[in-house]
């Protein structure tokens, strides 16, 4: 019984009830703060692998659009000496030249209502006189000598000066 007494006697003392209800309220703080710390890490562990998994992701973005952008240069590169070499082609300029004639053409037979008779009788002289200027020895010796287009034209448009100043002098 003593030692019963000995136990009444500390439970029943009032400091020992503090100190006894403090104690059981720091274990209960304490294993709540674990609880909470365990919570806490494992969020942390949760975001740092969202995180980690959005920036490979976006690492991946990032390179596919560098390797696009790459290839578009290229292609756009491509594409610009493409367009220079299709414009220095023998021939391009003539072309390009007769469409801004035509539509030079195609502007007067709207605007100037005498202009097409004119025309018309201008044309068929300027035919006659290249007619005249491919017939004979020269013409004959340059299609049998190929050479390159602009010489060619060249050439060509050398005989048509000579042939045309030829037939404005008779």
């Amino acid at each position: 019984m003593e030692e019963a007494s000995w136990l009444t006697t500390i439970i029943s003392n009032p400091f020992a009830k503090g100190l006894a209800l403090g104690g059981i309220f720091c274990i209960i703080i304490f294993i709540r703060g674990f609880l909470r710390r365990r919570e806490l890490s494992a969020e942390v562990s949760r975001l740092r692998n969202h995180l980690h998994t959005k920036l490979e992701i976006d690492s991946g973005e990032n390179e596919r659009r560098k390797n696009e952008i790459e290839k578009l240069k290229q292609e756009r590169d491509n594409l610009r000496i493409t367009v220079q070499s299709l414009n220095q082609k023998p021939g391009r300029k003539e072309i390009r030249q007769y469409y801004i004639y035509q539509t030079a053409l195609d502007m007067m037979f709207e605007k100037a209502p005498g202009f097409a008779p004119a025309w018309q009788i201008t044309l068929k002289e300027a035919e006659r006189v290249f007619d005249d200027s491919e017939k004979g020895v020269v013409p004959l010796l340059k299609r049998l000598m190929p050479t390159n287009t602009t010489k060619q034209v060249e050439q060509y448009e050398k005989l048509s000066r000579v042939s045309l100043e030829e037939s404005l002098a008779k």
